[in-house]
This record gives C-alpha cells, sequence and structure tokens, in this order.
C-alpha cells in the first residue's frame, strides 16, 4: 500500500471512517458530501470520509479527467473547507475529509488487481491509521458508494447501533432509487430478486441470511482485522468479505436507516447491480425467481448437517439422499465423503466443529447448491407462481394482486410485501440476525 497515502487534516480525533471508492464520480462526490454534511455534527466530527478516487492506467480519458476534477475539488476542500460546494449545494456542517489518489500517473490501480475491491481495501487499510486508539468507543469502518443518498440519522444511528449494542458486523437496509419509469421497474425486479433469495435462506435456516450490497455494509476493526482486511476482488468483494465475517460473527441488520444506491446502468464492475440493470433493461436477462420447493431442500440439508447425525458421514449421506437424490449428486460431486471425513478427524470440539460446518458448507457452497438444485431439479419461475407459493409457506397472508393494477404497481405491492417479510424474520431471528432499532 506504500503507492498510496491518505491525505488529511490529522488534528481530529477519529472514531469512524466511511470509505468511498470513487471512478468518474465527480457530481455524485459532491451530492453524497452534501447529505453526509445533514448528519449530527456530534457524529460529523468524529468519523472521516475517505474517497478513493481510482482508475487504471488504461482507463480512458473521460474517466481521468473526471477523477482529476475530482480530486482537486476534495484537495481545495482539505485546504479551505469552503462552506458551501458548487453548484449552490450548501454544505451544512464540516465534514471531515480524507483522499487517496490512486489515479493520478504513477498512483493508478494495477491493471490485473485493480477494481472496486482494491478501491475499498486502500481506503479501509488508511483508515485503519486514522482511529483515535485512546478513546474506549468503536472503531467502525463503513463501506459506501459515490452514487448513494444516505439519510440525516445515517451516522448517529451506526454509531449508536455499534457502540450500544456491540456489534461487530452489520448491513444496512438499502434501497435502490430509479431516475425513470422503465428504471424503477428494473430495479423493482432486481430487488424482488434479492429479497426473496435472502427471505428463502432465513426460511432454509441458514447462517448466512443477509444482503451483499457494497454500499451497505459496516464493520468494526477487530471483525476488519479477523476477516484479514477487504480482499481486492474486481467484483463481489463484499460478497465474499461477508461470508468470511459471518463464519465468526453475527451480521445484524440496521432498519432504521436506509442506504439509497443508484439503480443506473454501470460498466464499473463485470457483476452486480449496475450490470444486472443492464441486462435486464436491455432484455438480456429474464426475470424469473428461484422455486421456492430449493429452499425446502437447502431447508432439510441444513437441518441435517447441523445435527449429530453429521458425525457419521455415511449415515449423512444416505439421509441427504432421501431429501432429494440432486442434494446426493451434488455432495458427491463435492467429493463430501472424503473431506468431510477429513474434517471430522481434525474438529477437537463441538466449538470447532461448528466454525467447520459454517465454513465448509458457506455463502458461496450455498449459492452452488441452490444453482445445482435449479438445474437439474427445479427451473425458476416467474415472480407470480413463485411468490405465491413462497407466501403460502411463510403463511404470509399477501392480497397485493387482487383487482386490476398496473404492472408497476404490482410489483411495488410485490417489493413491499417482502420487505414486510424480511423484517419480520429479522425480528424473530434475533439469535442470528437481530433488527437494530436505533433511533
Amino acid at each position: 500500500m506504500s503507492t498510496w497515502k491518505l491525505e488529511w487534516n490529522d488534528k481530529f480525533r477519529i472514531e469512524n471512517v466511511v470509505v468511498v471508492p470513487a471512478i468518474a464520480e465527480y457530481e455524485n462526490i459532491k451530492r453524497l458530501l452534501f447529505l453526509i454534511s445533514k448528519n449530527d455534527s456530534k457524529y460529523l466530527k468524529k468519523t472521516l470520509v475517505i474517497f478513493v478516487v481510482n482508475n487504471l492506467p488504461s482507463s480512458t480519458d473521460d474517466v481521468k479527467n473526471d477523477n482529476k476534477k475530482s480530486i482537486d475539488f476534495l484537495c481545495s476542500l482539505l485546504k479551505s473547507a469552503p462552506l458551501e460546494l458548487e453548484n449552490n449545494l450548501p454544505l451544512q456542517k464540516a465534514v471531515q475529509i480524507g483522499l487517496v489518489d490512486a489515479s493520478s500517473e504513477g498512483k493508478e490501480l494495477n491493471e490485473k488487481t485493480g477494481g472496486v475491491g482494491l478501491a475499498r481495501k486502500i481506503g479501509m487499510d488508511l483508515g485503519l491509521t486514522a482511529f483515535d486508539y485512546n478513546s474506549h468507543k468503536k472503531k467502525i469502518i463503513t463501506s459506501l458508494d459515490a452514487d448513494c443518498e444516505v439519510e440525516k440519522n445515517y451516522l448517529s444511528v451506526i454509531n449508536n447501533s455499534f457502540n450500544e449494542l456491540n456489534l461487530n458486523v452489520a448491513t444496512i437496509e438499502f434501497s435502490h432509487r430509479a431516475d425513470s419509469h422503465s428504471e424503477l421497474e428494473t430495479i423493482s425486479k432486481y430487488e424482488i430478486f434479492l429479497r426473496h433469495y435472502v427471505i428463502g435462506l432465513f426460511l432454509a435456516q441458514s447462517h448466512f441470511t443477509y444482503h451483499t450490497i457494497g454500499s451497505a455494509f459496516v464493520c468494526d476493526i477487530d471483525a476488519y482485522i479477523k476477516a484479514g482486511g477487504m480482499n481486492t476482488r474486481r467484483a463481489a468483494e463484499d460478497f465474499y468479505f461477508l461470508q468470511k465475517l459471518a463464519k465468526v460473527y453475527s451480521i445484524f441488520k440496521i432498519n432504521s436507516t436506509v442506504v439509497r444506491p443508484s439503480a443506473r446502468q454501470s460498466w464499473r464492475v463485470p457483476f452486480g447491480t449496475g450490470k444486472s440493470v443492464t441486462q435486464l433493461q436491455n432484455g438480456e436477462r429474464q426475470f424469473l425467481l428461484y422455486d421456492p420447493q430449493v429452499f425446502l431442500v437447502l431447508k432439510k440439508w441444513n437441518e441435517l448437517f447441523y445435527s449429530n447425525d453429521s458425525l457419521n458421514t455415511e449415515l449423512l449421506l444416505n439421509k441427504a439422499k432421501s431429501i432429494h437424490t440432486e442434494l446426493y449428486n451434488f455432495l458427491i460431486q463435492k467429493d463430501f465423503l472424503t473431506q468431510w471425513e477429513k474434517i471430522l478427524g481434525g474438529s477437537n470440539s463441538e466449538r470447532q466443529l461448528g466454525y467447520q460446518r459454517k465454513n465448509y458448507f458457506d455463502a458461496f457452497t450455498t449459492l452452488k447448491l441452490v444453482h445445482h438444485l435449479r438445474d437439474y431439479a427445479f427451473p425458476m419461475k416467474r415472480i407470480e407462481p413463485a411468490l405465491n407459493e413462497l407466501f403460502k409457506l411463510l403463511n404470509y397472508d399477501f392480497s397485493g394482486d387482487e383487482g386490476f393494477q398496473t404492472a408497476e404497481n404490482k410489483l411495488q405491492n410485490y417489493l413491499n410485501a417482502l420487505i414486510q417479510i424480511e423484517n419480520s424474520f429479522s425480528n424473530s431471528h434475533k439469535e442470528r440476525s437481530r433488527l437494530v432499532q436505533t433511533k
């Protein structure tokens, strides 16, 4: 990390860092600063907002020029802290700003490893050097994106949640915002897909029931170090980072403030929200949901895998086969018999075995099983039959499809129902995912 330095006015006692990777985000940076500045000054003065302005050597001139404007703008704020941003956006209160130049010649991200994961890692690693280690308060690292909107209680909710409830890791409620009618329909479909999957995982009693939105997760310094820091993946860095943390900590849900990412089409990452929105809007991807039967198979498997029957591998495989043949086939393809026998032989306590269960059958393996069942047993379904079956399994009375309504309204009703169910699951599974309601 010696290539990059954190520029900031280090006279402040920092307890929280908010890390924002930014590539060609000049206008969004100004907007985000304006919104952050609406937060309580009590929290602003102890929070450092670190912008990692980045690009590759091969990035276009437009990207590099936009980044230069961002760097010049942030440098001017560091030097003079003007009370007003450009375009008459007033900076409501002083925001402590940090800048990492990963854009200028000689400081660009590496062509092979450069991307959002590396940008987040640079900001988070350098953020460790800014903390006031004499403070007894939690040292909190928050992940955000430049295209997001945040609420005026954003910092207070995060800080109070972590300090009062002694949290280590949390996700934050999100709601993608749309700039057009077609974008609204597309992002509603995308959020329905995300939320029905997480609800399915709740139904299946998975240990990995959380959203992986890069702009909506938080951890303390202990969890960050325990996970070995952020990874450098070009995409899905949030997925793999939270997966590591979920093997050690409960991941909590902060529900009383909302992060609103943009639903824009994007070239910035090879997959994720921007890519999915682009594919849906261009008709390259059909909108289908997982058959809820997939999650019922997963539920039975989780119950079996976390029982004492897992101590006998042959018995475990036979019972897995009785759950569903394709579950058995999936385990055989993974060479489960050999691998699990080895894990059992190396586990000296129930606690160690509990960790090994989560480590072996983690979020990615869970997703691979879901995909295997999708491909060989339960094809994906259209939204109405898939959600109606899911609602029935959950004993949820959904009346949003009664009478005439536009397709847009119907989608919104489905989405609202899923949000309600998700929150109720969070409330009723506090031992695995407590819902934080800090005001």
